[in-house]
Formats: structure tokens, C-alpha cells, sequence
């Protein structure tokens, strides 16, 4: 868990712009994070891409996503339960899950990471979100 420089963001979720699952996770926190405080951005982006390496994750072989939490940045098991706990109601409660042994949690994320391909399918390109999204997700540093 890294501390976040002063010109990085909160509450940023990078993800796999072309893994369906991950689109999937997306359309989720869209659903569920009324207040818009979530926002978004693919590691095929250039600033996913910069953001990535700053924080050790291989942008072309993805084992995790990244959520930028109140100055850290967090994966697995800590980052759905972190993106969880930013929710509406009564979404927020399943951030229980941060309860959970986390080597179980994130040994199983990692099972279904490993073959989110496989299992859900994966793009050409990264999805285009729409007119009402767009402003919830960034390509570039601001």
C-alpha cells in the first residue's frame, strides 16, 4: 500500500478496459455509487497506464485492478471492500467482506482473475462510456 502523492487522486478505480468481467465490475460500481464518488480509468490509457507502474501493476498482463483509497493503493480483496464501503445503501454493507481471512478472499480473487479471460470473455477495444459516464472517467492526468 503505497501513499498517494500529493497529484493523485481519490477514489480512482483502474481496471482492464477490455476484460468483460472487469466492464462488468464497472457498470456495478456505476449502479451502486449514486453520489458519483467513484471514478474510473482503463490501464490502456495513458494515465492508467503511468498510474499502473507507479504502483507495481503490469498494465499488459493485469493480475489485479487498483483502487486509490485515501491516500493508498489498494488491490484485491482490499479494493472491492474499500470501493464497497464508498456505496450507497444497503450496497455499502457487503464491505463485510473486508472481515473475511483475506488470504481466503484474495486467493480466490486471484483464481478468478487468473481466468477472467477464459471465463468472461475480453474486448478488442475498451468500452465508450456514455454521454451521462463520461465525466466519471479520466485517460488523462488532470
Amino acid at each position: 500500500m503505497t501513499p498517494r502523492p500529493p497529484e493523485e487522486p481519490d477514489g480512482l478505480m483502474l481496471f482492464d478496459g477490455v476484460c468483460n468481467l472487469c466492464n462488468g465490475a464497472v457498470q456495478a460500481v456505476l449502479a451502486v455509487d449514486r453520489e458519483g464518488a467513484i471514478r474510473f480509468t482503463p490501464l490502456q490509457s495513458p494515465y492508467g497506464q503511468a498510474l499502473a507502474a507507479r504502483h507495481g501493476l503490469n498494465p499488459e498482463s493485469p493480475d489485479s485492478f487498483i483502487f486509490l483509497d485515501q491516500g493508498q493503493a489498494l488491490t484485491k480483496t482490499a479494493a472491492l471492500a474499500a470501493i464497497l464501503r464508498r456505496a450507497s445503501r444497503p450496497w455499502r454493507w457487503l464491505a463485510i467482506i473486508d472481515r473475511l481471512p483475506r488470504g481466503l478472499t484474495d486467493r480466490i480473487y486471484d483464481a478468478i482473475a487468473r481466468n477472467r479471460y477464459r471465463l468472461f470473455g475480453r474486448r478488442e477495444h475498451c468500452v465508450v462510456p456514455t454521454e451521462d459516464q463520461r465525466a466519471r472517467f479520466i485517460t488523462e492526468a488532470p
